[in-house]
C-alpha cells in the first residue's frame, strides 16, 4: 500500500504540479486511512470497501474531527482511487457516495468598522517594511483579495490611475476590482521603496532582498499588525471577511459582493447576510424598549 501511495504522491507532485501545502494535506489524510487499514488487517487498497470508510469516518467524527476535515479526507481518498483505477490497480472507489457528517456552519470572524479603521489608521513606520505592510493591509481590506491573490500579484495587474487591480482567483478565473483611495495612496508610497530592493521579478510585494513574499510571510506580518494595533489575532482572510460584510451592510447588494469576492456560487456569499442580520439583531437588542426591558429583567 505504501508503494501505491508513493507513486500517487509523485504523480501529484510531478504531473499535477500540486503545491507542497496541498500535498501535505493529502498525505496526512491518506496516512490516516492506511493506518486504519493496517488495524483492520487490510493489505491492499483493493480490499478497502465502503463499509470500512463509513466506520473510519464515524470513528474520526467521534474523536472530534470536524465535518470539513472529514470531507477533505474523503476527497483525498477519491483522488487516490481515481489514480489507482486509471493505473489498473483497482476497479472501485470505496468512498463513492459517502458524505461527511453535517457540521454546524461557522460564521467567519471579522473586524467591525471601528476596529478596521483602528488597524489601518495606526502609525506607519516610515521605512521599507512599514510602507510595504501598510500597502498589503489596505489592499486586503480595500479590494477583498484572497491571500494567494495578493501573493501572486504582479505590477502589470495594478492600474493605480484608474484605481483598479486585476487578480487571478480560484479556478484560474480573472476579475477586475476597484482599489480605494487609501489603498492607492499606500501603494504609491510603497512602490518607490520596492524598486530600491532590486526585485528579481515583477511581484508587487517583495522582501528587502527583492524576492516575492510568500504566503507564510504575509500571514506573519498581518498577525503582527493585529497584535500591535488591536491586541488580537488577525489573519488575511479576516480582512477579506470584513471587506465583504461592510460592503454588504452598506450596499445591500448581494450580487455585487459576490462578483467582488469571486464566488462562483451566490450561496457562498449569502453567509454574509447572516452576519448582517446578527449586526441588526444586536442593534435591535440594544435599542428596542421591549428587548431592552427583557434583558434588564433577566437574573
Amino acid at each position: 500500500m505504501q508503494t501505491d501511495l508513493d507513486a500517487y504522491f509523485q504523480h501529484l507532485r510531478n504531473e499535477r504540479q500540486m503545491s507542497p501545502h496541498t500535498l501535505d494535506g493529502y498525505r496526512r489524510d491518506l496516512i490516516k486511512v492506511m493506518d486504519y487499514c493496517q488495524k483492520q488487517h487490510l493489505g491492499q487498497w483493493s480490499e478497502l470497501k465502503s463499509v470500512h470508510i463509513r466506520q473510519l469516518i464515524a470513528e474520526q467524527h467521534r474523536q472530534g474531527q470536524s465535518s470539513r476535515s472529514l470531507a477533505r479526507l474523503l476527497s483525498s481518498l477519491r483522488g487516490l482511487y481515481r489514480y489507482l483505477n486509471q493505473e489498473g490497480r483497482c476497479t472501485h472507489d470505496p468512498a463513492a457516495g459517502i458524505s461527511a457528517p453535517r457540521g454546524e456552519k461557522r460564521l467567519p470572524r471579522l473586524l467591525d468598522t471601528d476596529r478596521a479603521m483602528q488597524l489601518l489608521d495606526g502609525g506607519v513606520e516610515d521605512d521599507f517594511i512599514g510602507h510595504r505592510d501598510q500597502a498589503m493591509l489596505e489592499l486586503f481590506y480595500s479590494s477583498g483579495l484572497r491571500l494567494a491573490e495578493l501573493v501572486g500579484l504582479n505590477l502589470d495587474q495594478l492600474d493605480l490611475p484608474a484605481g483598479l487591480v486585476q487578480v487571478r482567483g480560484k479556478g484560474n478565473k480573472e476579475r477586475v476590482l476597484p482599489v480605494g483611495r487609501k489603498a492607492r495612496e499606500a501603494l504609491q508610497a510603497w512602490l518607490p521603496l520596492r524598486a530600491l530592493s532590486n526585485p528579481v521579478d515583477a511581484a508587487v510585494f517583495v522582501s528587502q532582498q527583492g524576492r516575492r513574499l510568500g504566503a507564510r510571510a504575509v500571514q506573519l506580518r498581518v498577525r503582527q499588525a493585529g497584535v500591535r494595533e488591536l491586541g488580537q489575532h488577525l489573519h488575511p482572510h479576516m480582512l477579506r471577511h470584513s471587506f465583504a460584510s461592510h460592503m454588504l451592510e452598506s450596499s445591500q447588494d448581494l450580487r455585487s459582493v459576490q462578483e467582488l469576492l469571486g464566488h462562483a456560487d451566490i450561496g457562498t456569499t449569502q453567509i454574509y447576510t447572516h452576519l448582517d442580520f446578527q449586526h441588526l439583531a444586536k442593534v435591535y437588542d440594544q435599542a428596542h424598549p421591549r428587548a431592552k426591558r427583557k434583558r434588564d429583567s433577566d437574573p
